[in-house]
């Protein structure tokens, strides 16, 4: 495992011809940071309100995913599930040309990602895994961290749009590597989240004031960095979404395959699991995934 710092004084580097398919809240996030270095993006997006907001960056906007893969040497990938990969690279199967490289920023079952990988080398398409460790906020103010999966040459030669992105990135092995890691990276995280709602929604049931609960335990050896992140949000119902409460569903889902595959009981996920989809049920699966406190807060509620 090597982790790659930029060393450079400026990390922000023009680099020729990229394009971005899936402008949500981490593609807008990336097109931001990329654009702010100073690389011309052209992407495009199903939903017009997004590629009108690329525009509004600095970026190009294109009429198809097509357009993108013919105007591009790096194509980067913002998309809900490897499953949807998958189909737009069979979609795009004749538009694309020997020496493109795909970076995918997808978190999907690590099966598929190598299955992506393999079908692009068939037409001489480098492959590059790039899961993000952050939410979209955190990729806009430099705080996300990258964990790589392809061969390292090619990584090595996108480190320029790396560095635009994080100073902090983990090279991991080949293609697989990455989303496996990205796994363990969410189980962990996912879990603190969950850790964090059910604490608060017990002091609250003592009788303490929650903004005050979470002042004190963050001077306590209670504390961790989720607290700073998702507490507030938590405390304060206020669920504007930074990465929706539903895509980290899709994750855990992916956990427990994987588990399942290796013959792994992992039961603190299996819980998780239940209460993000008493969430989704209460309608929270678009908000942030903070709202996953208000399973708790309600749990004999009705789905809406």
């Amino acid at each position: 495992m090597n982790n790659f710092d930029s060393a450079a004084e400026n990390p922000c580097s023009v680099v020729k011809a990229t394009g971005l398919i899936g402008l949500g809240l981490l593609g807008s996030a990336l097109a931001e940071r990329m654009v702010e270095c100073g690389t011309s993006i052209c992407g495009y997006d199903t939903n017009a309100v997004q590629r009108k907001a690329l525009v509004q960056l600095g970026g190009v906007e294109c009429n198809s995913a097509e357009e993108v893969v013919r105007g591009c040497d790096i194509l980067w990938l913002s998309l809900p599930s490897s499953d949807v990969v998958l189909s737009l690279v069979n979609q795009l199967r004749r538009h694309f040309r020997p020496g493109q490289i795909v970076v995918d920023t997808t978190t999907g079952d690590p099966i598929d990602m190598i299955a992506i990988g393999k079908s692009l080398l068939q037409f001489g398409v480098h492959y590059v895994e790039a899961t993000v460790a952050g939410s979209s906020a955190q990729v806009r103010s430099v705080q996300a961290a990258l964990f790589l999966g392809g061969d390292a040459e090619i990584v090595q030669r996108i480190e320029p749009q790396l560095a635009s992105i994080t100073s902090t990135h983990f090279y991991l092995g080949p293609v697989g590597s990455a989303s496996r890691f990205k796994l363990v990276h969410n189980l962990m995280l996912g879990l603190q989240r969950a850790v964090l709602a059910e604490g608060l929604v017990f002091a609250e049931s003592l009788g303490f004031d929650p903004n005050e609960t979470l002042k004190i335990l963050q001077q306590t050896p209670a504390a961790a960095a989720v607290m700073q992140s998702k507490g507030w949000r938590m405390t304060t119902h206020n669920y504007e979404p930074q990465a929706r409460l539903s895509q980290h569903l899709k994750d855990v889902r992916l956990i427990l395959a994987q588990a399942e595959r290796n013959g792994l009981n992992i039961p603190l996920s299996l819980v998780h699991k239940e209460l993000l989809e008493k969430a989704e049920q209460l309608g929270f699966g678009d908000a942030d995934n903070s709202a996953v406190i208000e399973a708790l807060r309600h749990p004999n509620a009705r789905a809406q």
